[in-house]
């Protein structure tokens, strides 16, 4: 992975943050992806069908074929449907927690205990849009204390070009939502 710096937005996403033992040696980058847990990696092969659905629809579109769109769109949902079961599987609530922020270099969330900068945690973070989760190694970059717990940023040390993506396209679709509702806003005052 790069070291390039990607815009983040303040959204919460369910996430686990595992910490790492302080002996703890990141996996190469082949041990990490065969580690990875299969619905991690079924979600993000729907995702990437996601984007072909996409482009089918807008070709169909033009071809005026809108039962056969209704119907993608049924199956589309279906398959998202039985993608947040099995991603929900993999969601262990002894390390749930939600982010404030998130983006394709860094995300940021609240914890219960401080967490040690340089420190390595296991992450998994559940995305709405697209429906996918992300499964992740991260480092922690400061831990400040806030109110009853924690605020820790965090800078991904092993992901997946892939996710990546994914995490690019969550950005932006939240990005999206904020400026069409900044946009009502100003229209209804």
């Amino acid at each position: 992975m790069t070291e390039q710096e990607y815009f983040t937005v303040h959204h919460s996403l369910t996430a686990n943050i595992e910490p790492m033992g302080s002996e703890f040696v990141l996996p190469s980058q082949i041990q990490f992806e065969a580690e990875i847990p299969a619905p991690f990696v079924v979600a993000s092969e729907f995702s990437q069908l996601d984007l072909l659905a996409d482009n089918a629809r807008i070709e169909l579109k033009n071809s005026d074929l809108k039962n056969v769109i209704s119907l993608l769109d049924t199956q589309n949902s279906k398959l998202n449907l039985l993608l947040s079961f099995m991603l929900a599987q993999q969601d262990d609530e002894q390390f749930r927690t939600h982010t404030y922020s998130f983006g394709a270099s860094l995300f940021s969330c609240y914890a219960d205990q401080p967490l040690e900068a340089g420190q390595i945690v296991k992450a998994k973070l559940f995305l709405e849009y697209p429906a996918a989760a992300i499964y992740c190694y991260a480092q922690v970059l400061t831990s400040q204390e806030k109110d009853s717990g924690f605020e820790v940023n965090f800078k991904y040390a092993l992901l997946r070009d892939t996710d990546q993506d994914l995490l690019i396209k969550a950005a932006l679709h939240q990005q999206q939502k904020l400026l069409r509702q900044r946009s009502l806003d100003r229209d209804n005052k």
